[in-house]
């Protein structure tokens, strides 16, 4: 008797087990909306040539609470939002815009990326049995 397996049975996990070293890398997290906003805000603020300090006060809100904010270490509230966006000339509505168009860019990415990378057991015509 041989050692060797055959290779007209193959098995295909229904669930998938335990991450393997030679895996895939894991699909990209969704960006958060926190770290969305708070980058729009920087870069807003970077782009008018604008100092934290600056901004904080024209915003009336303390410089560490509206650096947490960049950073996307906060989730602020409307109010806080509309102040920031207020202080750098824009409206709150202009705001959303700028981090909701930043979402779809950065989730379109991922989607294609996604979409662009082999699927393991996409191209198998065999029989599939389930127990």
């Amino acid at each position: 008797m041989s050692d060797q397996v055959s290779d007209e049975a193959r098995v295909i996990p229904l669930r998938p087990g335990p991450a393997r070293p030679d895996a895939a890398e894991p699909a990209p997290r969704e960006p958060l909306w926190r770290d969305l906003v708070g980058q729009v805000l920087r870069g807003e603020r970077l782009a008018q040539e604008r100092t934290l300090r600056d901004v904080a006060d024209a915003a009336r809100i303390s410089l560490p609470y509206l650096s947490e904010i960049e950073r996307g270490r906060k989730e602020a509230s409307s109010e806080v939002l509309a102040a920031a966006a207020r202080a750098l000339g824009l409206g709150l509505g202009d705001l959303l815009s700028l981090t909701q168009g930043e979402l779809t860019r950065r989730t379109g990415a991922q989607a294609r990326r996604a979409a662009a990378a082999p699927r393991p057991h996409e191209s198998y015509q065999g029989l599939c049995l389930a127990a």
